[in-house]
């Protein structure tokens, strides 16, 4: 719990809670849920050896059962595809956290007697029925969904619905007080919101320090690293990395053919580069989805006919919708040395095992944001990772320079 003491001082835990905190993750988020709950278990353990106060009475205990903040709860369905919330202990006066990725396809229920695939739609319905099943006797409902539900229509450039925003202004209709999400495609949609709690967290520190992990040998300098946005949408969290690292930047800006539209987007025609040359140096890019993954290994071939050295691309959500055979090609040719994403949304078993994927876990991070809030304590530093990057740089460095990687 070292980096907890590091964030917050003692003084952090002599606040009460809002109320017994009550976890519910529902289907898809089970093995995430099980992690942060483990943290809170143990963020718990720190706060009673930090101060006298006591929050046993706080975590749910079932005869014959381990003591834990999860809420057991599930949405059973019908033959026919009709389904409903079911929450299996009390709620009344919980400050309850509701976990749901809207984008584990890996969940399937029974409907006339075929298999279906859950959606985002699916899932996003299962989350209402559960604030439903609570039937307004928990005392605050806070929303966790990393990946924000149709987050890419969050805008109207025609006749066209605005799902996202309607999304927002159901939940708060229904009660959720605070609704938590993971790099939004653009988190100017809050606006359809303006009472109501809403984050957009960026997950830059533990995407980088997950790189860090596996890569001893950057020289993270001008000299031998450059930060390159995939596109103009993508620039705000590249000049970040930049920003912070002290790295020059590039940006790539698609042009696309607006005459058609093919699988609901109009195609790229091609990849155009504005920047300082990017001849011998390794390339890190930075962007919130990869969706088929495609425009991703276009960039890097760009990038290597440029005669970029390595590519390491980062996205918060690797979604890799047409499957994984382009990227193991891509990694076999050396095009792409790295992918960097995050746990926050579901990825398949053989994703997690391919040799050039490296998953950043965003449990502990989660567990911190639930604890915080919990207690009504400032967000602002949990959402500013600046000190934290320049101290894993710190480290990185040091360890470099001792093991003879980096000279002095």
């Amino acid at each position: 719990m070292t980096d907890f003491v590091n964030t917050w001082n003692s003084d952090s835990f002599l606040t009460n809670p809002v109320g017994p905190l009550g976890l519910i993750a529902m289907q898809g988020t089970e093995e995430l849920g099980e992690k942060v709950n483990r943290w809170l278990i143990k963020w718990r353990e720190h706060t009673e050896e930090a101060n006298s106060y006591d929050d046993s009475k706080y975590m749910r205990t079932t005869p014959g059962e381990r003591s834990d903040f999860l809420i057991r709860s599930t949405n059973p369905r019908f033959a026919n595809g009709e389904g409903k919330g079911m929450i299996k202990d009390s709620v009344r006066g919980y400050d309850i956290y509701i976990l749901v990725d809207v984008g584990a396809y890996n969940c399937t229920y029974q409907m006339y007697g075929q298999t279906v695939p859950m959606g985002p739609d699916e899932h996003y319905q299962d989350l209402k029925r559960i604030i439903a099943a609570m039937g307004g006797k928990a005392k605050r409902i806070n929303v966790i969904m990393p990946m924000l539900y149709e987050g890419r229509q969050h805008r109207r450039s025609s006749r066209e619905s605005l799902d996202c925003a309607m999304m927002l202004q159901e939940l708060v209709d229904m009660g959720v007080s605070n609704i938590i999400t993971f790099d939004a495609h653009d988190p100017r949609v809050q606006n359809a919101i303006p009472r109501a709690g809403f984050e957009s967290i960026m997950p830059s520190y533990q995407v980088f320090k997950a790189l860090l992990r596996k890569e001893k040998s950057l020289q993270i300098d001008k000299e031998h690293l450059m930060i390159v946005s995939p596109d103009e949408g993508a620039i705000d969290r590249n000049i970040f990395y930049a920003s912070v690292l002290g790295l020059d930047m590039g940006l790539f800006y698609k042009r696309r053919d607006y005459t058609r539209i093919v699988n609901g987007r109009n195609p790229i025609v091609a990849h155009e580069y504005l920047g300082d040359s990017v001849e011998g140096k390794d390339i890190f890019v930075a962007d919130d989805i990869i969706s088929s993954g495609e425009s991703v290994i276009d960039l890097a071939r760009e990038l290597k006919s440029r005669k970029a050295n390595r590519i390491f691309a980062a996205a918060t959500f690797a979604l890799f919708t047409n499957g994984l055979d382009a990227y193991h090609r891509a990694y076999e040719e050396g095009v792409i040395d790295r992918v960097i994403s995050t746990n926050l949304t579901y990825c398949r078993p053989e994703l997690k095992e391919a040799p050039w994927f490296i998953q950043a876990d965003m449990s502990k991070y989660i567990s911190y944001i639930i604890a915080t809030l919990n207690h009504n304590r400032s967000l602002s530093k949990l959402l500013n990772p600046y000190n934290r990057i320049h101290t894993l740089l710190e480290n990185y460095n040091r360890e470099q320079t001792e093991s003879g990687i980096r000279l002095v």
